[in-house]
């Protein structure tokens, strides 16, 4: 009778080991080419933590936002029926810093732990936050057009931004900070908000319209391809080529745009699919019990025309480390990924 409670109780154990568990994936855009790139890279992760085992222990329930308001609606609302639905654990590409606050709220009130990649989520507690060094893409890509213009000329910039969520913000903080301490006088003579397509063909055609004249503006910094490649092919159509344009994200159209000439002169490339699995090995730590990393920075890569060739793409692995042949406050470019703060109690 005992060796049959044992037996019992040691396929009781058994069976809890590899039951799966339930995590909640909620992504931004399936329209933004390295935010897809982001989910290949967790989906390829959460495949290789299911492999090493005898059975798979993780169940993926991915819920796609969607771009714009509505997106941002549509999360709130994916991500309170993932609590409700009990999940093990939630991963969360936020659509907007605040509007996840609440439902961020909800699932610390139910235990549920929530890794945030890409944006943060305001307002709660995060069991992990994995971002690209957003800053330092900024940051790479001010030095770099610093450096393409005499420190006794004010350059005229437009900034073609996105105030909602932090990754753009600190992209744009890091680039005018560059500007700054490379010494390069510079105007801001417009402002336009675009991460996405469409956005950015009305940011495009709106600079245009407000700056017709050749030579009224020297540079544009976008804060991501989404938008800014539209916006680049609006300058291009209208044969404004005099315009040097600063990006981030490294999405192929803007790298061949670089390859060729083609007004991009620089896009500090995320590594999108490190970025994604990252996000995943944070999760499965806390599923295991472990101490997450609390904020973990992927660094980030400046694609120029001296440089596109060290690039393996958004999919590749980190290049080895160089010196950069422009002036910067770091002059070696490394690939070491940046844990912000220790592990998460």
């Amino acid at each position: 009778m005992q060796s049959m409670v044992s037996a019992s109780l040691a396929w009781l154990l058994s069976a809890h080991a590899w039951a799966a568990h339930d995590v909640g994936v909620l992504v931004w855009s399936a329209t933004i080419p390295g935010q897809v790139a982001m989910r290949r890279g967790l989906e390829a992760e959460a495949e290789k933590i299911n492999a090493a085992g005898d059975q798979p222990v993780l169940s993926l329930h991915t819920r796609i936002a969607g771009d714009g308001p509505k997106g941002i609606e549509r999360q709130v609302q994916q991500m309170n029926t993932l609590i409700d639905q009990g999940v093990d654990l939630l991963i969360v590409q936020p659509t907007d810093n605040a509007a996840l606050s609440g439902p961020l709220r909800r699932a610390n009130a139910a235990g549920i732990p929530v890794v945030a990649y890409d944006q943060y989520i305001t307002g709660g507690d995060l069991a992990a936050y994995i971002t690209s060094n957003n800053r330092q893409a900024g940051t790479l890509d001010g030095e770099y057009i610093a450096h393409r213009f005499p420190n006794t000329q004010t350059i005229k910039v437009v900034l073609v931004e996105y105030p909602h969520v932090s990754s753009t913000v600190e992209r744009l903080d890091g680039f005018l900070d560059a500007l700054s301490a490379q010494q390069q006088p510079f105007e801001i003579v417009g402002t336009y908000k675009a991460v996405q397509p469409e956005e950015g063909r009305r940011a495009g055609q709106a600079i245009l319209r407000d700056f017709p004249a050749p030579g009224s503006v020297d540079v544009v910094f976008t804060v991501n391809d989404g938008g800014g490649l539209a916006v680049v092919e609006a300058l291009a159509a209208a044969g404004r080529r005099e315009i040097l344009v600063a990006t981030i994200d490294g999405d192929p159209a803007s790298v061949e745009n670089i390859q060729d000439g083609a007004l991009t002169v620089i896009d500090s490339a995320q590594f999108c699919g490190e970025l994604g699995a990252e996000a995943m090995r944070q999760g499965w730590k806390v599923l295991q019990g472990q101490r997450a990393d609390a904020h973990v920075l992927i660094p980030t890569f400046p694609i120029t025309a001296e440089t596109v060739d060290q690039y393996g793409g958004w999919d590749g692995s980190l290049p080895a480390a160089f010196v950069k042949p422009w002036p910067s406050s770091t002059p070696s470019w490394e690939p070491r990924l940046e844990v912000v703060s220790g592990p998460h109690p």
